[in-house]
C-alpha cells in the first residue's frame, strides 16, 4: 500500500502561536469539587488542601528545556487547561473529565524506572537521575486519540534513544516493553476490571529508537500533572495515544512482541502497531476525520499523524491494513 507522507515543518514555533496557560483553579472546578462533597461543609483548611499542589497534582514545577527543531509548527497549541482536564487515563477513570478531579490521590514521588531484559547494562534510575540523563527539549507534537479527538501539545523530555543507549541493547533485542505503575489504593480505576492491570505497552526497537519517540517528563514547560502520566511517560506522536505508556516503572527489552493491554483486551479493535492511519477504520467508527479539542468542525486525519517523513521508512513493504 502506498504511503502519502505529509511533510513536517521543523521551524521553531513562533511565540504568537503559543497559547497562554490558563488558570486551573477556576470557579467551575471549585463547584465541581464542592458538589462531590454534597452537603458537607468545606472548611478553609479543607479547601486549601484540595487545591494544594501536593494533593491536586498541579505542582507547577518548572523545567528548563531548549526548543527542539523537531516540532510541529503552524498549528495553534491546545490550551493548558484542556490538555490537563480532558484525559484518557483509565488507571483513574474511564471518562475524560474525572481524572483531573481525582488525580491528587496518586503520589508520583519518589519514583524509579527499572530497565532490564536483553541489555548489557541493566539498571534502575530514580527520577532525578532520569532528568539528568540527557538535555531536556520542548517539542510540539500533534496528539491523536483512537476515539477521534486530537490536541497539539508542547511536551518536555528527551529522545528515548538516549535512555536505551545507556543500557546497551543486545543484538537479540527486537522490542521494547513498557509497564506502568500498579497502585490500586491510589489509582481507583485499577480497582475495576477494565483492563488487566498493570497497563502494558510496547514498541518495536526501531520505533523506540526513532528520533521522534520522546521520553517525556513535562508539558507546557512544567512537570507532568498526574492525569497526564506523571512523572514519566513515552510519547510516540505518529501512533494513537494509547500507545504512549504513562507512569512507567519498568522498561524491558525483549526478542518477542510484547503483550499490550488494549491488544490483550480486544485484538480485533486494537493492533500492536496502532499507527495513525485514516485508511484503516476502527471497527466501530471511521478514522478518516478527527476533532481537534476546542474546534467545532472536524478535519482530515493525516497519515502517520503527519510525521511520515520521520517514520514511513520503518514500515516499507508492510501491509498496514493487516499490521494495524
Amino acid at each position: 500500500m502506498g504511503i502519502n507522507a505529509v511533510k513536517l515543518k521543523i521551524d521553531q514555533p513562533k511565540s504568537s502561536e503559543i497559547t497562554p496557560k490558563s488558570l486551573y483553579l477556576d470557579r467551575r472546578r471549585f463547584l465541581t469539587l464542592a458538589a462531590g462533597f454534597g452537603a458537607v461543609a468545606l472548611s478553609a483548611e479543607r479547601i486549601a488542601e484540595l487545591f494544594s499542589p501536593s494533593t491536586h497534582a498541579f505542582a507547577g514545577n518548572k523545567l528548563q528545556a531548549s526548543k527542539s527543531p523537531i516540532s510541529t509548527t503552524g498549528e495553534k497549541l491546545t490550551p493548558y487547561q484542556d490538555v490537563t482536564s480532558y484525559n484518557n487515563f483509565y488507571e483513574l477513570s474511564t471518562d475524560k473529565e474525572t481524572p483531573s478531579k481525582i488525580a491528587g490521590s496518586f503520589h508520583p514521588q519518589p519514583w524509579a524506572v527499572q530497565i532490564d531484559g536483553l541489555v548489557n547494562k541493566p539498571q534502575k534510575l530514580d527520577y532525578d537521575a532520569l532528568l539528568k540523563l540527557a538535555p531536556l527539549e520542548e517539542r510540539v507534537y500533534r496528539h491523536r486519540c483512537v476515539e477521534g479527538w486530537s490536541m497539539v501539545i508542547p511536551w518536555t523530555g528527551f529522545p528515548l534513544k538516549a535512555l536505551l543507549d545507556r543500557v546497551e541493547p543486545t543484538s537479540k533485542a527486537k522490542y521494547v516493553a513498557f509497564t506502568s505503575v500498579s497502585r490500586p489504593s491510589e489509582l481507583p480505576g485499577q480497582q475495576r476490571d477494565v483492563l488487566n492491570w498493570p497497563y502494558k505497552e510496547g514498541l518495536r526497537l526501531d520505533e523506540a529508537m526513532n528520533p521522534l519517540t520522546l521520553f517525556t517528563v513535562g508539558l507546557y514547560g512544567e512537570v507532568l500533572p498526574n492525569q497526564n502520566g506523571a512523572p514519566v511517560r513515552v510519547v510516540a506522536p505518529w501512533k494513537y495515544g494509547f500507545k504512549s505508556a504513562k507512569s512507567i516503572v519498568r522498561i524491558t527489552l525483549t526478542d518477542r512482541m510484547p503483550v499490550t493491554s488494549w491488544n490483550e483486551a480486544n485484538a480485533h479493535e486494537y493492533g500492536f502497531y496502532s499507527n495513525v492511519n485514516p485508511q484503516v477504520d476502527h471497527p466501530r467508527w471511521s478514522q478518516a476525520k478527527e476533532r481537534r479539542i476546542g474546534e467545532i468542525f472536524k478535519r482530515d486525519t493525516l497519515m502517520f499523524n503527519g510525521y511520515g517523513d520521520f517514520v514511513a521508512n520503518m514500515y516499507k513493504g508492510m501491509d498496514l491494513r493487516k499490521d494495524f
